[in-house]
């Protein structure tokens, strides 16, 4: 999906991506729980969250000189790539009083703008490994779901409150790439499907070569490098609309770039599918489904439920849909279906839907041609970094994701929100929603069936039963309940039945 290069920050120090370790801030991680989950139960992890390295203060090694001031390089100091990297150091964060980030327990609020002595505009931090200060969490996705829930009643038009997850090095590239010092600990390391080119070190070098400032306030600037890795984007989102996506890659770890690797933004040329393939219900069809007071109300919180099936009910399987669901007051909610001529009818992510898209919309099925599912479970199976982030779109003004895009789009697909062609404008929403903010909360992941067993009631119907995992039990809402090799329960919770989904699962959907 379209994403601005940078997550924008006019912090009180410049914002960098850096390599050294300073030592003016102490680093603090805000504490953050979350939920592993078997057919047992769920146990609470004890980790934390990074801010990213592009917010924060860049400064000479030994002294408070800023090594990247306003858009550029102090090129007294960052004589070179290398020199840069080894004489410019990032230092710790104020989170609360800076960068608007805040946790509680298992909550994490993210501000849109936070005034200290400047305004700094958004953010994007890392779920770190539990007890590790060095180390983020890597998710091995494959057979496996991740639920969150999430308050969007404060993001308008014109904002996304993203939690995805992206292949990047778990030490922060620190063992590939010994000049870089600060690693994980102080949020290094970033890439995603776009290639990002204002990512200011990669690879342990600074990004100085073809250097050029932009020209406007909500970036940073670009340089001749970018940083590529897949991604899966389990939650874009406002409270008008909402997108899930997944972003394959022609390479299998966190992989600089250049020239036509890299391409221009939206490019079906690198080595990234940038679009993606995406489920957004308005675009497919349901038009009432997400937004306030509709099916999925996001004037109040929810939680979103996104399930990974393996073709064998094992995590050696192959990858075969990303499924989704919601739970909202106690009702758990199935994904809306589509309804676009030439796709057939579903409510899930899967090889067949991506192609039929690309060729209902218009488009170009760049998610195949960079390998598709089989791509994205080769990234899920070597682990996914957590990112949580908030912000605002200077490249197209989130309306590829809450309005018509392009603006004077009529074809299929290029509806995609009721946000109005003109919103979006960063400086209009930094100035009239600066109050703007998103809250993530009770984080779980585990086996297909388990973060969500036992909660909710299926619209229409009673309540699940079961844990969704011991043979000859009562299956859960949405839980397996066949397929080759599946030794699981058979038998569906009330209000529920058993639909085949291909000859490798079935689940239990309501009746």
């Amino acid at each position: 999906m379209f994403r601005s290069s940078a997550l924008v920050s006019f912090a009180l120090f410049a914002i960098a991506y850096g390599q050294q370790i300073g030592t003016l801030t102490a680093e603090t991680h805000p504490p953050l729980t979350w939920q592993q989950c078997t057919a047992s139960g769920c146990t609470t992890q004890s980790s934390s969250v990074v801010l990213d390295a592009n917010w924060r203060y860049l400064h000479e090694v030994g002294s408070s000189t800023n090594c990247y001031q306003g858009n550029t390089w102090d090129t007294s100091i960052c004589t070179s790539p290398s020199v840069c990297a080894s004489q410019c150091a990032l230092d710790g964060a104020a989170y609360q009083s800076t960068y608007g980030i805040t946790s509680t327990g298992n909550s994490l609020t993210l501000d849109f703008v936070t005034v200290s002595q400047q305004a700094n505009v958004g953010s994007r931090v890392y779920l770190m490994a539990p007890g590790s200060k060095t180390e983020y969490q890597l998710f091995k996705l494959v057979n496996q779901e991740f639920a969150f829930t999430v308050d969007v009643s404060n993001l308008p038009c014109g904002l996304n409150g993203a939690l995805y997850f992206s292949q990047m090095d778990a030490d922060g590239g620190v063992k590939r790439f010994p000049t870089n010092k600060a690693g994980a600990q102080y949020g290094t390391g970033y890439c995603d499907s776009q290639c990002p080119h204002d990512i200011k070190f990669i690879d342990g070098v600074a990004n100085t070569d073809g250097w050029t400032p932009s020209t406007n306030n909500g970036n940073t600037g670009t340089g001749n490098t970018g940083s590529c890795c897949a991604e899966m984007d389990i939650w874009e989102a406002n409270s008008i609309s909402a997108a899930y996506t997944a972003h394959p890659c022609t390479v299998s770890q966190q992989t600089a770039c250049t020239g036509t690797q890299c391409s221009l933004p939206n490019s079906t040329q690198g080595v990234c599918d940038q679009a993606g393939c995406d489920y957004n219900s308005y675009r497919l069809g349901d038009t009432s489904f997400y937004g306030p007071g509709m099916t999925v109300d996001t004037k109040k919180p929810f939680t979103v439920v996104t399930q990974f099936i393996s073709s064998n009910n094992q995590s050696s399987g192959t990858l075969s849909a990303i499924k989704r669901f919601y739970v909202q007051n106690g009702v758990q909610i199935p994904n809306s279906e589509t309804n676009v001529d030439g796709i057939t009818d579903t409510n899930e992510i899967s090889a067949t839907f991506c192609k039929e898209q690309a060729t209902a919309f218009g488009q170009t099925d760049t998610f195949t041609q960079k390998g598709g599912l089989g791509a994205m479970q080769t990234a899920f199976n070597a682990g996914m970094v957590l990112v949580l982030s908030l912000w605002d779109d200077y490249a197209v003004n989130m309306l590829w994701l809450d309005s018509d895009f392009p603006t004077n789009g009529k074809a299929p697909g290029d509806a995609r929100g009721t946000c109005a062609t003109s919103s979006g404008v960063p400086a209009t929403v930094e100035a009239q929603s600066a109050n703007a903010k998103v809250i993530f909360s009770d984080i779980r992941f585990g086996a297909i069936g388990s973060t969500m067993a036992g909660t909710g009631t299926p619209t229409g119907g009673a309540p699940p039963t079961g844990t969704g995992s011991a043979p000859g039990a009562t299956q859960s809402l949405f839980g397996q309940c066949g397929g080759v090799s599946y030794t699981g329960p058979t038998a569906c919770a009330s209000g529920s039945t058993c639909e085949e989904q291909s000859i490798y699962y079935s689940q239990c959907l309501p009746s």
